[in-house]
């Protein structure tokens, strides 16, 4: 087995004045560096092997074809729908809208895996509705590894962007809390940005719709919008089903697509895990990666092993619970919003993260992978505790050895 220490390298970067480090960044378009005297960027570098950074890659790509798989199979069955937690309020969206050409349902996504001390990848859960980290991973990242002298696979992330977005040509970019939320703001204006493209910004809040034409608030009609906002609070917003009409009359398209929604949800990789037992739908070399990559993960607690219980659209650890051996709940996140109230939930077996020494004592990793436009293009990084929620800090993510390829 390959040791812990070989699969990350941590570099602190702290001894380095951290006021100007952040104003800097600031100026590149993190605001949020600092979060009201709470340091949400760690100032250090945690370093992949190469080795290990491929293999990430590879089955990111691999687990995208199968997920992508796996939403043409559920689309319009309802009764999948209804295993998935899909609110029946979208059904209609979800059968009337074309389902875009493979590997495309998503065109701005993250993945979320457990890369342990090993080197042993398992994924987690796929964002691939509505993704931030994308200001930490596109902007960020590149720039603090650049100052380590580490090398950044996320270079292309901004050219990927601008290819996706030259296809969905959204006139407008919208999020809850436009101006105020910083974290949210700057994703969608780091976005609007990086696509080239002449794209206003709104508040999802200034928004009206009148006879299925939505509308900003100064009366622009928007036909076109990107919006930082889960389909699936259409169904307990006020005015969400007059939203999802205006996506299923064809008056308002919505990026990420319609589709995107069952992606997103965590009951589809208990329906890949489901289908990968029964023998259904995969090739052997899917069903190798299945059983490589993915963890198994049911409707129900069937689990004689420490396990996690999570919300099918479960957000920023949102809802997440670890459960012992033994079945007992061992800890659970405190601060996020628990949506397992509104919404199913699923039973994973658990999965161990890297741990990683550092100023603050040891953090388990997160590992995130970008896919934009259908490519793996991004690293994110995400310290904290056994569950990764608002409380976590982001560290860059390089990989060592790359310098070769790239030089």
């Amino acid at each position: 087995m390959i040791q812990a220490e070989h699969v990350f390298e941590f570099i602190d970067l702290s001894n380095l004045e951290r006021a100007p480090r952040v104003q800097q960044l600031h100026e590149l378009g993190f605001t949020w560096a600092d979060l009201e005297d709470e340091e949400y960027w760690m100032d250090a570098v945690a370093v992949m092997r190469k080795e290990t950074y491929q293999e990430l890659q590879a089955a990111s790509a691999g687990l995208w074809s199968i997920l992508d798989k796996a939403v043409r199979y559920v689309h319009l069955k309802h009764d999948l729908y209804d295993l998935l937690g899909i609110p029946p309020v979208l059904w209609q969206m979800l059968d009337d809208c074309p389902l875009p050409e493979p590997g495309l349902i998503s065109r701005y996504a993250r993945f979320d895996f457990a890369v342990a001390g090993d080197g042993t990848i398992k994924l987690l859960e796929l964002n691939a509705d509505t993704p931030t980290g994308y200001v930490e991973a596109s902007i960020a990242t590149p720039w603090i590894c650049a100052g380590a002298g580490i090398i950044s696979p996320n270079g292309g992330m901004k050219e990927h962007l601008a290819a996706a977005w030259a296809v969905e040509r959204p006139d407008t970019v919208a999020c809850v809390a436009y101006g105020s939320h910083q974290e949210d703001s700057g994703t969608i204006e780091a976005l609007a940005a990086h696509s080239g493209l002449d794209i206003r910004c709104v508040d999802c809040l200034d928004l009206w719709i009148d006879e299925g034409v939505v509308k900003d608030g100064e009366d622009r009609e928007i036909q076109r919008m990107f919006a930082l906002y889960p389909k699936e609070w259409m169904a307990v917003d006020e005015g969400g089903d007059a939203l999802a009409y205006s996506i299923e009359t064809g008056k308002l398209q919505l990026f990420n697509g319609p589709h995107s929604i069952i992606l997103q949800s965590k009951g589809l990789v208990a329906a890949v895990w489901g289908m990968y037992e029964l023998g259904l739908l995969f090739s052997a070399e899917e069903r190798g990666l299945i059983s490589r990559y993915i963890l198994p993960t049911y409707n129900k607690a069937v689990f004689s092993e420490s396990f996690v219980s999570k919300s099918v659209f479960g957000r920023e650890g949102g809802s997440v619970r670890i459960f012992n051996d033994s079945g007992e709940l061992e800890i659970e996140d405190e601060d996020g919003f628990d949506s397992s109230q509104l919404f199913p939930t699923v039973y994973q077996k658990r999965a161990e993260m890297a741990r990683i020494m550092t100023p603050e004592g040891e953090l388990h990793l997160l590992t995130g992978m970008f896919v934009i436009n259908g490519k793996p293009c991004g690293l994110l990084g995400r310290a904290g505790g056994p569950i990764t929620g608002n409380a976590s800090h982001f560290i860059a993510l390089g990989v060592r050895g790359l310098e070769d390829e790239q030089g």
